[in-house]
């Protein structure tokens, strides 16, 4: 079974109509390995999590291809919601220009 079997089983159980299956595929294929297993783990993840994703199985393959934003926080806004400049809940302190230090969190 491949992966594009794997994701399809997901859409279906999720509500997704069988006629898209061939135009995703098609969609599926245009994508990058990397990118296919971004988007598979993206979708099954929100999935267990009772999270939104799109009914339409093509904008839920299209909405989950895009890489994931990269959060930023301020130094002063960081310290303002966590009351520390120690690593929290997957933010890490960062210095990207060498002048001001940042939080981020991808």
């Amino acid at each position: 079974m491949s992966l594009f079997d794997d994701l399809w089983q997901l859409l279906r159980a999720h509500g997704s109509s069988a006629k898209r299956e061939t135009e995703c595929a098609a969609l599926w294929s245009t994508y990058p390995p990397e990118t296919q297993q971004r988007i598979y783990n993206t979708i099954r993840t929100k999935l267990e999590q009772n999270k939104f994703v799109h009914y339409d199985p093509l904008r839920a393959i299209e909405e989950n291809a895009r890489p994931p934003r990269q959060q930023t926080l301020s130094y002063a806004d960081y310290y303002a919601r966590y009351h520390t400049t120690e690593p929290r809940d997957g933010w890490q302190m960062a210095n990207p220009t060498g002048n001001k230090v940042i939080y981020v969190k991808n």
